[in-house]
């Protein structure tokens, strides 16, 4: 049920039926971006479904090794969408090495995942950079409650930080016509993740020196 769950729907169920809070740190040192961080946490209906599926010994938490069990699957059911990563720079999609591991903790009967995913290479603060997180499927909705949940500590002095909200419901309508199209033959341009998600841009200008 999971595996199908997250990011295993079309564009037919563009609709939204499991929610996460998020929280997402760019990984600053010097003058590149080395890596992303992330924290989704669950709503509790969707975690009593985890629970329910996974907690083999029936005492109604999960142990370490379910815990770890989940892990697996969410890292194996979200490869194929970059872990629901989007990364641009200066417009074209920017590669994300896979997390060596996603982890998973229950808290107040929520459940969090927690991950890294490093930039393939390195990435300079250079011209603009977009970071945001988005279930291509719609049918994971993961929302940043505040601006100060997408960090980017350590920004040098030329770079500007901008989050962007788009509204899903006005893009789908505007680009009905043509939205499987625009889903299924993309450029890194027109990446749709990109368009949807709400995102941390940074434009940074040449460091003076």
């Amino acid at each position: 049920m999971l595996v199908a769950t997250l990011g295993g729907l079309t564009l037919a169920h563009a609709h939204p039926h499991v929610w996460a809070e998020a929280r997402m740190e760019v990984v600053i040192e010097g003058d590149t971006v080395t890596a992303l961080r992330h924290v989704w946490r669950f709503d509790d209906i969707f975690s009593a479904t985890v629970i329910l599926e996974f907690d083999k010994n029936t005492d109604n938490t999960l142990d370490t090794e379910e815990l770890e069990e989940v892990g697996r699957v969410i890292r194996e059911s979200t490869a194929e969408f970059d872990y629901f990563q989007s990364v641009t720079k200066d417009g074209k999609t920017a590669p994300m090495m896979p997390p060596p591991v996603i982890n998973t903790d229950l808290q107040d009967g929520r459940l969090l995942v927690f991950f890294e995913s490093r930039t393939m290479p390195p990435m300079p603060l250079n011209g603009k950079l977009s970071f945001g997180v988005f279930d291509p499927t719609f049918y994971t909705a993961i929302d940043f409650q505040n601006d100060s949940d997408m960090v980017s500590e350590g920004l040098p002095a030329n770079c500007k930080r901008t989050v962007i909200r788009p509204d899903p419901d006005q893009l789908i309508q505007d680009y009905a016509d043509n939205l499987d199209q625009f889903f299924y033959d993309t450029t890194d341009t027109t990446d749709p993740s990109g368009l949807f998600a709400t995102r941390l841009e940074l434009n940074c200008s040449k460091a003076e020196g």
